[in-house]
């Protein structure tokens, strides 16, 4: 049996989405878009290129609004851990969008 030629052969793809684990959740959109907040900010200043600075923060803006709405407890629901955690990440996304805007020469608003 002749031995097969590898170099005709396209190599294995690389980027393949790593498999969903049964007892893991599948990766939530605004912590995958937070987490990639500093890397974002490290290729706008070093192409120039606000415009990458302005559809991450839409980006990051259209992963939070599912999220916001369920920050705060409601009805006679009790403040908890979660409650609170949720309350956290939210201050960091609107820390995010209102550094980005200033970056951008964008007042933001105080609250939205």
């Amino acid at each position: 049996m002749p031995a097969r030629d590898t170099r005709t052969q396209p190599p294995p793809p690389t980027l393949r989405p790593p498999p969903h684990h049964p007892h893991r959740p599948p990766p939530n959109p605004l912590l995958t878009t937070l987490a990639a907040h500093p890397r974002t900010l490290q290729a706008v200043a070093a192409h120039h290129a606000p415009d990458r600075l302005a559809r991450h923060l839409v980006t990051v803006a259209d992963a939070a609004l599912p999220f916001l709405l369920t920050v705060l407890p409601r009805g006679a629901e009790k403040p908890s851990a979660a409650h609170r955690a949720r309350l956290a990440l939210a201050e960091a996304v609107g820390a995010v969008l209102a550094g980005g805007l200033s970056l951008l020469g964008i007042d933001a608003p105080e609250h939205l």
